[in-house]
């Protein structure tokens, strides 16, 4: 079943006097479970096309749906079904990361003995759970990558979007946000991630990429082998 669908999609940068294509017909399907990668260089789009297919930002062509709405009429299900994944967290005085992952919660009317056992809950499944007690500001890149999972996590999407989430990690704690991404999506969540380089790929059940704003899917030729990180039954 399709969770996901940008159906002919196009978007265009206007800044004058010069108009950029960054997506040109750009179709695609996603379904829960799966685990793609959008792959492509700097300025190709990509971080465009995850807000597209988020609902945050609308394309100037196409229609994009999620479980068969389109996007564009009705209200937003960011937040309410598609999880955005924002990896900049506030670094509120006092106030520590079990609070951060709690305040969208309790924002919606939870109890907070629920959110907090809910927030717990999810920085957990995102390996954060030691982060818990701790202020945003002390946690290195990868324990911030984390905790802005969970912070999604905690409103329990059915499709997670993340904007390059290896980004600025050193390289040997990379392959452990991969292996959370690619368990994420064993557990059935839709997962739609960007990477701009080939170790991004790790895991994946599909990559695309996309270049002068046509997305193609499969690995592009100049790519490295993608390594198998889909646990063995």
């Amino acid at each position: 079943m399709t969770l996901l669908a940008l159906e002919h999609v196009g978007k265009r940068l206007w800044r004058a006097p010069h108009e950029r294509l960054l997506l040109d017909d750009v179709c695609f399907e996603l379904v829960p479970g799966e685990l793609a990668a959008l792959w492509g260089p700097r300025r190709s789009g990509r971080s465009t096309l995850l807000r597209i297919a988020a609902g945050i930002e609308r394309p100037d062509a196409g229609v994009v749906r999620f479980d068969g709405r389109d996007l564009a009429r009705g209200a937003s299900v960011l937040g309410e079904g598609i999880g955005y994944v924002q990896k900049t967290l506030r670094d509120v005085e006092a106030q520590s990361v079990r609070e951060e992952v709690m305040v969208s919660l309790l924002a919606r009317g939870t109890a907070p003995s629920e959110a907090e056992a809910r927030a717990l809950e999810a920085l957990e499944r995102a390996g954060a759970a030691e982060c818990a007690a701790r202020a945003p500001r002390e946690l290195d890149t990868a324990e911030s990558v984390r905790v802005a999972l969970a912070r999604t996590l905690v409103l329990s999407p059915r499709l997670l979007i993340i904007d390059e989430p290896v980004n600025g990690v050193e390289l040997l704690q990379r392959d452990g946000i991969l292996l959370l991404l690619r368990s994420l999506a064993d557990e059935g969540l839709a997962v739609l991630a960007s990477t701009a380089d080939s170790t991004g790929l790790s895991g994946t059940d599909r990559a695309l990429a996309l270049s002068a704003g046509k997305l193609r899917c499969g690995p592009a030729p100049e790519l490295a082998p993608v390594l198998p990180l889909r646990r063995s039954a």
